[in-house]
This record gives structure tokens, sequence and C-alpha cells, in this order.
């Protein structure tokens, strides 16, 4: 029988940028934009605050673009604070390479495998799916969805009792399946 497992955001991730003010690293995103019009030209930006001394960086969205050709529906979303649009923004590579930012995902996440009735099972075919692009450890979450220690998942996939048609080590963040066999 196929387990479902997803992985959901619980909040907002850390930003990683070095604040100007203290020795900080790390900014906290509430969600919230700010929409600047100068004549024909519009600039929107996610503010974050630095999880040490409150002070405020703007990560830019878009920047002295026309108006016209900014979609309505995300100037709407902007002008009201979305949170899922902040989360989609962050989310987009271009816009994290253009401001020199990463994510944080630490404690940002939960894996609901729907209960723990697989444990007692021989084998355990398992479909994880992602709910955001969060880059986690295969083997922690197999550890933590399993209730194995991670020294031990090492060691079943390298017996060969744990397998999968992508490699479990390293980050993924995309949808996988594997098997285990007790």
């Amino acid at each position: 029988m196929l387990e479902n497992w997803v992985i959901k955001p619980v909040r907002l991730p850390l930003i990683r940028r070095r604040c100007q003010e203290c020795t900080s690293d790390t900014f906290r995103t509430t969600g919230k934009f700010r929409v600047n019009a100068n004549h024909k030209l519009i600039d929107v930006w996610l503010l974050a605050l630095c999880t040490t001394c409150g002070e405020t960086t703007k990560i830019t969205i878009i920047e002295r673009t026309n108006v016209r050709s900014v979609r309505p529906e995300l100037l709407g979303r902007a002008h009201g604070n979305d949170p899922t649009l902040a989360a989609e923004m962050l989310q987009d590579g271009v816009i994290r390479r253009r401001n020199h930012i990463a994510l944080d995902w630490n404690d940002a996440w939960r894996l609901d495998t729907g209960g723990t009735d697989h444990q007692d099972r021989e084998v355990i075919d398992v479909s994880v799916r992602f709910a955001a692009q969060i880059p986690v450890r295969p083997v922690r979450l197999i550890a933590d969805g399993c209730g194995l220690s991670r020294a031990e998942v090492e060691r079943l996939i390298s017996d060969g009792k744990l397998v999968s048609a992508v490699r479990l080590s390293g980050k993924l963040s995309s949808n996988f399946s594997f098997t285990l066999k007790r």
C-alpha cells in the first residue's frame, strides 16, 4: 500500500542577508509589501526586519517597471499584503539572485505522514510530495517519518533495504518516492 507524505510550510522562511546596522545575517518577513509609483514607473518591495536589531530591508520584486506592464492581480495582491504572494516571491530564484539572498527553512516546515500505522509493516512504499520548494535531506525525512535514527537510515541505504529512483544523499526540493524493506 502506498503511503503519501506531504512536506508543508508552517511559516515563511528566514532570509539570509547581512544587516547594515548590526552583525546579524537573518531577516524575518511578515509578508508586507511596499508599492511606490513615480509617474508611469512602479516599484514593489517585500519588507523584512532584522531578527537582532529590527532594521528594515527591502527585497526588490518589481523595479522601475511601466505600470501598464504589471499584471493588475499581482499589484492588487501586493497592495493587500497577501502572505501567499510573499511566499511565491521568496520561492522565485530570479528574485533571490537579484537581491543576493538565501532562504533558511529550519523550523519553517513540517512532515505530515498521515499517521504511524506504517511503522509495523515489513515493506513500506512512500510517495513524498512537497507543498513548496523546501530543500530538505531525504535521510532526515525518512528518519523522522519512520521513527528511525539517521545512522540507521544510512545503514538501510547501504544495505540496499531502502531504495529510491533519486539520490537520497544531499538535499531535495521536488517530489520523490522510496521503498523501505525491513
